[in-house]
């Protein structure tokens, strides 16, 4: 059983998304491990790039702050190594868009990411139907790191099916059309929309986009597999005083509210 399939165990699980680099890299990854060690049951570790299309003004924000202080693919890599080493052992997932992973080499980031201690992979911008040549340096490299799908409200039905029978790892469902970012409340129709989607694989089902407080996440934790937090816990940590301190404690209220809901 790999770490993702342990973490699934107890379900729902908590993932909150945070940024290597952000506000500087050796915050990050001290941040991540507040993360890690107080709640989350897995995290996405962001790899940053200059043209986010998927991310809203929050995430956008932190990922250019961490460009403009050097971060570069290698040194999440090396994180994510940092953290293995400080005793971290819940999944962490490489989220980041397709060009900085082309520019480092696919099979190179592939090996390095699997030596790191990566355990998988999130890729916005890089639609099942292009996805071969990713594909097929992940089977050459012989790594058994499963590249995460996405899935939309507005996915038609055959393509869903498609895309969630043949989903590793668990799925990844994007709760509202858009960019990333909180919402007010939680969008109507979600637990349909996850009952459409497990008409057509068992993989865990994680939700994403627009999930901003530890009662929304317990709503969400109610309908699907796992609750993803990514805009609410980069803006909270970011602007704290005390970084690491405001990441031990949200992870903490969020996984409260999962226990309890």
């Amino acid at each position: 059983m790999n770490r993702i399939e342990t973490a699934f165990k107890n379900k729902p699980i908590f993932m909150p998304y945070y940024p290597a680099g952000y506000p500087d890299l050796a915050t990050s990854i001290n941040v991540l491990e507040g993360l890690a060690k107080n709640g989350a049951d897995l995290i996405e570790i962001g790899l940053s790039f200059s043209d986010p299309l998927a991310d809203g003004p929050i995430i956008q924000k932190a990922t250019q702050l961490a460009l403009e202080k050097g971060i570069t693919t290698r040194q999440v890599l090396d994180a994510v190594a940092e953290l293995r080493q400080r005793g971290v052992t819940i999944p962490l997932i490489l989220m980041g868009y397709y060009n900085p992973i082309l520019c480092y080499g696919l099979e190179e980031f592939i090996r390095d990411a699997t030596v790191a201690g990566a355990d998988g992979f999130i890729i916005p911008d890089l639609p099942p139907e292009e996805s071969d040549e990713f594909e097929q340096a992940l089977n050459r490299s012989g790594a058994s790191l499963p590249l995460i799908t996405m899935l939309a409200p507005i996915t038609p039905s055959e393509r869903m099916e498609m895309i969630a029978r043949n989903a590793k790892g668990f799925i990844y469902l994007v709760s509202v059309t858009g960019i990333t970012g909180a919402r007010t409340e939680i969008p109507a129709g979600l637990a349909e929309l996850v009952a459409r989607v497990r008409e057509y694989t068992r993989i865990p089902i994680c939700v994403g986009f627009g999930i901003g407080t530890p009662q929304q996440a317990q709503a969400v934790g109610v309908i699907a597999d796992g609750v993803i937090v990514g805009s609410a816990c980069v803006r909270e940590i970011g602007q704290s005083e005390n970084l690491v301190e405001t990441a031990r404690q949200f992870a903490g209220k969020f996984r409260v509210a999962l226990l309890n809901g």
